[in-house]
């Protein structure tokens, strides 16, 4: 998928066993994790101090202030890595002002453990997207919008539907960014066939189109996770792809 060797994880929770838990799960994982464990707000900072990190799990079992601190300890890294919030549920997941990259169940088990690590760290691990438009400016335009992305990617292009179907059967897409309107295969026949025959590749839809419940839903029953209307910004592509991933927005 990428040159990456292996992630940097840094665990920030008071509780040793939920520590252990995630450090166990990291270990089964087919993408190769170093984790470092800090059980405190200043353990995490002297970590960030030293090291740099592509994710940081922080423990809602933290004190406010403290839960806090160490997002922003996060924020203000040399390399600042993917905060993630490790919480019963999204409410109060946030700390005095301090908004976290996005929250997870905390996982009552090994199994719940390795799906939640599996998850997270594809937002470290580049998603190979193809952006499908018949507008080659729009395509350069979107490309822009996609670059600035919290996740990384590997973009690749197509002018038209049958050309996406193309490079979907090759096996190396993980998400396809698709024009609601186009000439030949639209965008939802286009998304439609592509769920059909790769249901594991994500959809996302974009249109110039004022977007209204039927559109929505169209788009829904195509089987695109997303739809959103141009001009959109990189965040409304994060909110995608961490639905995508089963990441829950702050």
């Amino acid at each position: 998928m990428s040159d990456l060797v292996s992630i940097r994880v840094l665990l920030v929770s008071p509780s040793e066993q939920q520590r252990d838990k995630l450090r166990r799960a990291a270990g089964v994982g087919v993408v190769p994790i170093d984790v470092t464990e800090a059980e405190s707000c200043s353990a995490a900072r002297k970590a960030l101090a030293v090291n740099d990190f592509d994710l940081m799990f922080v423990d809602a079992e933290l004190a406010e202030a403290d839960r806090a601190e160490a997002i922003k300890a996060g924020r203000a890294a040399r390399q600042p890595p993917f905060v993630i919030v490790v919480a019963p549920t999204r409410d109060g997941a946030t700390a005095g002002g301090m908004v976290p990259d996005a929250i997870v169940p905390k996982p009552g088990g090994a199994p719940q453990a390795e799906r939640l690590m599996d998850r997270a760290i594809r937002v470290r691990l580049p998603s190979r997207v193809l952006l499908v438009d018949d507008s080659s400016t729009t395509r350069g335009v979107v490309r822009k919008i996609l670059a600035g992305s919290r996740f990384p990617m590997e973009i690749s292009e197509a002018g038209d539907g049958f050309e996406a179907l193309k490079q979907v059967a090759t096996g190396i897409i993980d998400v396809v960014v698709v024009d609601y309107n186009m000439p030949g295969l639209t965008g939802v026949e286009t998304v439609s066939e592509i769920r059909r025959q790769y249901p594991k590749v994500g959809a996302v839809m974009m249109t110039s189109m004022p977007i209204d419940d039927a559109l929505s839903e169209r788009a829904r029953a195509a089987g695109a996770i997303a739809i959103l209307k141009k001009p959109f910004f990189a965040s409304d592509i994060d909110s995608a792809l961490r639905r995508l991933y089963g990441l829950f927005a702050p």
